[in-house]
């Protein structure tokens, strides 16, 4: 069974940063593509950032291009998401997904597994 549990959220004012890892196990992690979601209370889930099976594609969404940066390291079997320049609409519930397709994806339904979430909030 797959499990992944996602970690580093909390509180940071506007202009600030915060790194999420998302640990799993129960896979074959090096064959995974990786993501990031996030969802906001009655919106639907949408896509952040994703990252191939070798790390040597990435995929960000233009609201978080050039700020926040997916890395994935194989032997911690975890993927990270480096958030800077947070600005408070970056406020929501934060998800990372794993994909047995390998190359990354920007679609949720291309997901098969899923983390809990982590909550980041960013003030004002």
């Amino acid at each position: 069974q797959v499990q992944l549990v996602e970690s580093g959220g909390g509180l940071v004012q506007a202009g600030g940063s915060l790194r999420l890892s998302c640990a799993v196990s129960g896979g074959t992690f090096k064959k995974y593509g990786m993501g990031w979601f996030r969802q906001a209370p009655g919106k639907e889930r949408e896509f952040v950032a994703a990252i191939s099976w070798s790390g040597g594609n990435t995929y960000y969404a233009d609201s978080v291009k050039g700020r926040f940066t997916i890395s994935r390291d194989s032997a911690k079997n975890t993927v990270y998401l480096q958030m800077n320049s947070l600005k408070p609409e970056d406020t929501t519930v934060y998800y990372c997904a794993a994909d047995r397709v390998p190359y990354g994806s920007t679609s949720v339904a291309e997901y098969e597994y899923w983390g809990q979430g982590t909550q980041v909030t960013v003030s004002s």
